[in-house]
């Protein structure tokens, strides 16, 4: 049954959780390179257009000791700031690590993460961010 058949109709407690049984059985599909998605369908001209515009040329040569995503860089925007205030995270870390931002409590700020992927298609990424007062997490 579509949702659109059942308009109108509430779900009894069983059928709730049968929908919710049936969307948790999605399974990913396998893990497949960039190399084995080009060469998918050869024939449909159309279809390998829309690849390379989505997916663009195929490297060469791919250099193994890179991540296959690099984080590039950090800014921090917040509107009562005088700009927004960046790092750098391709240079040396070390010099980093004795940075700090000082933002005062209750004002709001975003975070922008700058990232390049170098190999594969990226299905998710994981961020910790971390935020002291006063120097104590």
């Amino acid at each position: 049954d579509i949702m659109a058949d059942k308009e109108g109709v509430t779900l009894s407690l069983e059928e709730e959780e049968e929908d919710a049984d049936v969307a948790l059985a999605y399974k990913t599909p396998e893990k497949k390179s960039l190399q084995e998605i080009q060469e998918l369908d050869p024939g449909d001209e159309s279809l390998r257009k829309y690849k390379q515009a989505l997916l663009g040329a195929i490297p060469a040569a791919v250099d193994a000791s890179v991540p296959n995503v690099q984080v590039t860089r950090l800014t921090l925007m917040c509107e009562q700031a005088p700009g927004p205030l960046t790092m750098d995270l391709t240079g040396d870390l070390e010099e980093l690590r004795g940075r700090a931002f000082v933002l005062k409590e209750g004002v709001d700020y975003r975070v922008k993460v700058s990232f390049k992927v170098n190999r594969e298609i990226v299905c998710g990424l994981r961020c910790l961010h971390l935020t002291y007062r006063r120097g104590r997490p």
